[in-house]
């Protein structure tokens, strides 16, 4: 599948400020399952410098640094992409892979530590442990039960500001985000032994409503035998070629796609806008 996507936000401040430096994460990523065709970033006012890196994740990151005070920011992404994976499910289960919880290879589980690293909360555990009971403690059916139960049980609502939930608290309220569904299901796999990671991005049906489109977040597992996979438990799927990846973490601050500060003594308001076609 071919997607273009344009998107753009823009910072208004009340009064002159200094920008710090900000680190923005537009660009998607390219692997197995995604080929970028082309990308640009525009950043007004234009930046006294920038820099180009891959961050502890791989992600694609960009470093702004500004000169001089402002009343605006504008950061405006545009790419093409083609997704490629049309079947979520094209690997080989090893043997560690097969069971909850799953047995990473020594040399795996130091690289994998940010991943696995659980929260205490007894709610989100008791509540892994009933799926994966249910499951026959079976990787792949608890992963899918997992997936399935969030998404008909959470009421989805759309907030735009504002970092992810705990965990408890979207469990226990039975609503919330995309991230928040996504943050639920990470703690909920780490509870069970299984490395988890925050994914942002963009996904078809969320980027083509009416109403203008809008970001997506979803989580992805590590296997084995299948490398890092997605689920996407706001839609109640598994993961293949109608989402695009930009960014992945451990902790989802690592992944939102614009972060930085200012100096001044000014608010600010922030407005975006996306636009996509996929064909």
């Amino acid at each position: 599948m071919h997607i273009a996507v344009v998107h753009t936000t823009e910072y208004r401040y009340s009064g002159p400020v200094y920008l710090e430096p900000h680190t923005v994460r537009l660009r998607p990523r390219e692997d197995a399952t995604q080929r970028l065709l082309s990308f640009t970033l525009e950043l007004d006012p234009a930046p006294a410098g920038r820099a180009e890196i891959l961050d502890q994740d791989g992600n694609a990151v960009t470093h702004a640094w500004f000169a001089g005070t402002t009343n605006r920011l504008s950061v405006r992404a545009a790419f093409q992409l083609e997704t490629l994976r049309t079947n979520p499910f094209d690997f080989l289960f090893l043997a560690g892979d097969r069971d909850v919880p799953v047995q990473y290879e020594e040399k795996l589980r130091v690289p994998l530590v940010p991943y696995l690293r659980a929260g205490h909360d007894p709610a989100v555990r008791e509540f892994a442990q009933e799926i994966a009971n249910a499951a026959g403690w079976k990787t792949m059916t608890f992963l899918t039960a997992l997936n399935r139960r969030l998404f008909e049980t959470t009421r989805h609502v759309v907030r735009h500001d504002g970092a992810p939930h705990p965990p408890a608290r979207t469990l226990a309220e039975g609503e919330g985000s995309c991230r928040d569904t996504a943050t639920l299901f990470c703690a909920a796999c780490r509870a069970m032994g299984i490395a988890a990671r925050f994914v942002s991005g963009y996904e078809r049906d969320a980027a083509l409503r009416p109403e203008g489109g809008d970001l997506h977040a979803w989580a992805e597992v590590y296997l084995q035998g299948g490398g890092w996979r997605g689920f996407d438990p706001s839609r109640g799927l598994a993961v293949a070629d109608t989402h695009v990846a930009v960014a992945a973490a451990s902790d989802p601050e690592l992944a939102a796609p614009v972060t930085g500060t200012f100096r001044g003594d000014a608010t600010s308001a922030m407005t975006y806008s996306i636009a996509m076609q996929a064909a």
